[in-house]
């Protein structure tokens, strides 16, 4: 397994808020971060007995429905 890392920017303003273009940027980078950690799952379940397994391809599917959700917030912040 790889090793991974979370990076977190101080990039805000003196009330430690981001920029709005900060702010998109970390939400793409946050969406992929999350979809590669999905995968990863994915590939983790397989060391798993069958019903560990459907357990994590739930989680997976509930968290994925998430990352959509988060590319409409995207979108819509984008507009």
């Amino acid at each position: 397994m790889s090793e991974h890392h979370h990076h977190h920017h101080d990039h805000h303003d003196h009330h430690g808020v981001p920029s709005a273009e900060e702010a998109l940027a970390l939400l793409k980078y946050m969406i992929d971060h999350n979809e590669h950690h999905n995968e990863e799952l994915l590939e983790l379940s397989k060391a798993f007995p069958e019903a560990v397994q459907e357990t994590i391809k739930d989680a997976v599917a509930v968290m994925s429905q998430g990352c959509e959700k988060l590319r409409e917030a995207l979108k819509q912040a984008e507009k």
